[in-house]
């Protein structure tokens, strides 16, 4: 929403006070298509050379961030605290082979299957079978399995801002790519220097929105739009944080409400559920084969 009510803030007071100081918005409205066809096309060529085909797709879905926002709510943080207690605690309770019919087949498991929005994040799903796969091979060092968590969650947070980091270099193309369309503009006036003053000053007028439309589109819109998407990422990013916080807790041989709540100090502030908040949804899942 804030989003949305910025971008139309931003139309509305720079092309506004140009009109109210005197400006005649025909010169940028009759420039503007082959001004924009001149950067747009410029910028998206540039982005198509510089990103893989994986970096364009995510870029597009992507943009679904800069407006809605994080993926998870303080709901799925709870139910992610709630899903890593009923793991820690039947893994404690009754040994590794309990927990092996459940992590080699999350989707028919019963505990799994309780939180369907957490199932729906491969990653997440993936993250935890895999870390817990590694427990059941006796891998119990928590300094080991911390380290191969760390590495794993580093190549997906790389992998995650390659979108936004390409934006923000479109960005930064963006003024220069202004100035290529302002020089073209001006190479045309200049072959047109017989002309009247006034014919002149209209050429140079619409070639100089070719500046402003590259510094405008970089540092109005692009440019902020990376930033949103940058931070979106990286607050849905400690989603998968919180799983390697409580896990490795868990090595530490902290019994199961003990490494929910080393993992509930990691959640965002606005999502954070509080301590009564957590120990009512713990108290309230249902026994092992009670409906969910």
């Amino acid at each position: 929403m804030f989003q949305i009510i910025g971008i139309v803030l931003l139309f509305a007071l720079v092309f506004g006070s140009f009109i109210i100081s005197g400006g005649n918005i025909g010169v940028i409205i009759g420039a503007l298509p082959h001004e924009m066809m001149a950067i747009g096309g410029a910028g998206t060529a540039a982005f198509l050379i510089s990103n893989s085909t994986r970096v364009i797709k995510s870029v597009g879905s992507g943009m679904g961030k800069v407006f809605k926002g994080p993926k998870w709510k303080p709901s799925d943080y709870r139910d992610l605290l709630s899903l890593l207690f009923l793991l820690t605690k039947t893994m404690k309770s009754k040994g590794v082979i309990a927990l092996e019919s459940h992590i080699e087949n999350p989707k028919e498991s019963s505990i799994f299957s309780r939180y369907p929005r957490i199932m729906t994040d491969h990653f997440a799903v993936d993250f935890i079978c895999d870390t817990l796969r590694m427990m059941t091979m006796n891998l119990e060092d928590p300094h080991q399995v911390e380290d191969a968590m760390e590495a794993q969650l580093e190549k997906h947070h790389h992998e995650a801002l390659a979108a936004p980091h390409a934006l923000t270099s479109l960005a930064d193309a963006l003024p220069a790519l202004g100035i290529v369309a302002a020089v073209l503009g001006v190479i045309k006036t200049m072959g047109a220097i017989t002309e009247p003053p006034a014919v002149l000053g209209e050429m140079i007028g619409s070639a100089l929105v070719g500046t402003f439309l590259g510094v405008f589109l970089a540092y109005g819109l692009v440019g902020p739009m990376a930033v949103r998407m940058a931070a979106v990422l990286e607050e849905d990013g400690s989603f998968y944080k919180i799983i390697q916080s409580v896990l490795v807790a868990h090595l530490h041989g902290n019994a199961a409400q003990i490494s929910v709540e080393i993992g509930r100090g990691n959640v965002p502030s606005g999502a954070q559920p509080s301590f009564l908040e957590l120990e009512e949804a713990l108290t309230t899942i249902p026994p092992e084969g009670a409906p969910a």
